[in-house]
């Protein structure tokens, strides 16, 4: 009796065993049928000041971030810069090769900015200056014609490198309260140096503009487009060692540190920008 009881119970075990097998089997057509092609693969987290890089879903033939088209790489890759004041939600979209559209909303950290508030009133300083008003204009255009380069430059993918050793004296961000009005906040990273040392390009680039003639503001201007319409911008230097058109490779010394332009002291100010937005560059560095 008890060996019949023993068969029966190993009867009922493989038969249930069966039936669970058969039921996942047939569950996965299904599952199949219902997959959807790759979603948007992102680097990191989005933030205001900060860079990320992104793969569009396999097929996509354009990428569109808030219904602007952003560049994309012949490998499926683009980059997206938050300016310091971006709005806290973006919608990214890819036009599919089947006609058909995906959408991605994308929140966007608030950025930790150093906000000082002082009891003195705005003073316009150099900009109120006759000479500053006479030449603006024409370093304006000048700087507006070097960001419009495109260059097919690979910089972007790489991992970018501190152009000089220093402490870093201005943050990005960082931005006064004249009883209640605000000023400009700073728009790039200073890192302070002594006079005439070398500094070299954070990443690969192409040289977009280099001031020999020192600007009213930022000196001894240089400029370097990494590609994929995200720049560098290096100002004060006492010294430019590369010139416009030049091909720049990722740790080479291009320029030296100084104080011209509008600068109390030699340091370097480290600009960038992605397009028309303004990032931190401390952001794209390994620590961060």
């Amino acid at each position: 009796m008890a060996g019949n009881i023993r068969v029966l119970r190993a009867t009922i075990t493989i038969f249930i065993g069966l039936a669970f097998a058969a039921s996942q089997l047939s569950a996965q057509p299904q599952a199949q049928s219902q997959m959807t092609p790759a979603d948007f693969w992102m680097s990191g987290t989005a933030v205001q000041g900060g860079l990320v890089i992104g793969r569009a879903p396999k097929g996509a033939r354009g990428v569109f971030l808030d219904d602007a088209a952003i560049e994309l790489s012949p490998d499926g890759f683009f980059l997206i810069g938050f300016d310091r004041d971006a709005p806290i939600q973006a919608r990214l979209a890819a036009m599919l090769a089947d006609g058909s559209k995906m959408e991605r909303n994308i929140a966007v950290a608030p950025g930790n900015w150093r906000i000082e508030n002082v009891a003195a009133n705005i003073t316009g300083g150099a900009k109120s200056s006759a000479e500053f008003q006479a030449r603006r204009s024409a370093e304006l255009a000048q700087v507006a014609a070097a960001r419009s380069v495109r260059s097919d430059s690979e910089g972007w993918r790489q991992t970018f490198i501190r152009p000089v050793s220093g402490r870093i004296s201005g943050l990005f961000g960082a931005q006064r309260i004249y009883n209640g009005t605000p000023g400009s906040y700073h728009n790039g990273m200073d890192i302070a140096a002594p006079q005439g040392l070398d500094f070299v390009t954070p990443a690969d680039g192409v040289v977009t503009l280099a001031a020999n003639d020192a600007f009213t503001l930022e000196g001894h201007l240089l400029m370097i487009d990494h590609g994929m319409g995200l720049n560098s911008a290096f100002l004060h230097a006492s010294e430019l060692l590369v010139k416009e058109g030049d091909l720049v490779r990722q740790g080479q010394v291009i320029g030296r540190v100084g104080a011209t332009g509008r600068a109390s002291g030699p340091h370097l100010h480290w600009g960038m920008k992605w397009n028309s937005a303004r990032i931190d560059p401390n952001l794209l560095l390994p620590s961060n």
